[in-house]
């Protein structure tokens, strides 16, 4: 199958994902003939999910039923086996945009961990760009390049086992649109970077989850030629919206277009505190079913920071990085 390509039916070794209702509650299964898929719902062998069309729900031995969704980069992002911390939608979007990735782009990534935002950068620069990605845990790469290979991505996506902060990103050299750097130490890689990119075009990310990292950064870029530095922190707050009965005071008067129910009349017993109206306050005397919005009491909090730059070096400055690299 193909992260970048879509089709219809499920089809042997697909990765489909199963949700079983809201995004927290999904799994990524790869499909074979003869194997089971087993959930609070029951048991889904796989050939009855086999043929059938993505989106389509299927029903388990226990009654419930799960919904077949087709793999992208987000729901992958997911459901990943993560083998290191990953970037979640919220900075691997603003990363993406800011590095303005599209089709044609040659990137080069540092490291790539879990690969998440690996299938996000491959469909942007899909189907003639490229993505060199550069991983210093051996095991990791392995298990990357066989997802990258089984996903249908290999063909826009180069995963090497290499140290980036003392090696480089060789063969990439002045040809690279974008680098992305997730690394303990990415003041290490920062010249490496400069090499890579195109001169007067290129673009750095590096994201880092402590300030003074992104500081350090920050001042090797400035030495290195690249302006147009800035910092953001990417938070996300989620929001529960529900129905809700909303009361109409006595003379406030609704839009013709809006449902309006009659509440029932105030008790007449004078001795009696239920329902009598509170001095200085309007009668209620109607309600209307209305959409409400309140923001979680949980939110995700800080994951890193992102510092950009784009590389405009001077003359003297792109001899310098010629001299240091022979």
């Amino acid at each position: 199958m193909s992260f970048a390509e879509y089709h219809d039916e499920v089809r042997e070794g697909d990765v489909v994902i199963f949700s079983l209702g809201g995004p927290d509650n999904m799994a990524a299964v790869t499909m074979k003939a003869g194997a089971v898929y087993q959930n609070v719902h029951g048991v889904f062998p796989h050939s009855t999910v086999i043929g059938k069309r993505f989106g389509a729900r299927v029903s388990g031995t226990k009654g419930g039923n799960v919904q077949i969704l087709y793999p992208t980069p987000e729901l992958w992002t997911i459901t990943l086996p993560h083998r290191t911390q990953i970037l979640y939608d919220a900075d691997i979007s603003i990363v993406c945009l800011k590095l303005a990735l599209t089709p044609g782009c040659v990137v080069v990534e540092s490291g790539t961990g879990s690969g998440s935002l690996s299938h996000a950068m491959a469909r942007c620069i899909a189907p003639n760009g490229h993505l060199h990605t550069f991983e210093f845990h051996k095991q990791r790469m392995l298990l990357a390049k066989k997802e990258f290979e089984s996903h249908g991505i290999s063909d826009v996506v180069t995963v090497r086992h290499r140290d980036a902060c003392g090696e480089g990103f060789a063969p990439v050299r002045a040809e690279a649109d974008a680098v992305f750097l997730d690394l303990p130490s990415p003041h290490d890689a920062i010249k490496h970077a400069a090499r890579a990119l195109k001169p007067g075009v290129g673009r750095l990310c590096s994201f880092s989850p402590c300030i003074e990292q992104i500081q350090r950064a920050c001042d090797v870029m400035r030495e290195t030629g690249f302006t147009q530095i800035f910092m953001v922190e990417c938070l996300t707050k989620t929001y529960d919206v529900r129905r809700t009965e909303m009361p109409i005071a006595e003379g406030f008067d609704m839009p013709p277009e809006v449902a309006c129910t009659a509440l029932p009349a105030a008790n007449s017993n004078p001795n009696s505190k239920k329902g009598a109206a509170r001095p200085g306050k309007r009668k209620l005397e109607a309600s209307h079913v209305s959409l409400t919005a309140r923001p979680l009491k949980e939110s995700k909090g800080h994951t890193g920071y992102l510092a950009f730059a784009e590389f405009h070096p001077s003359a003297a400055v792109l001899e310098a990085l010629a001299d240091d690299a022979s």
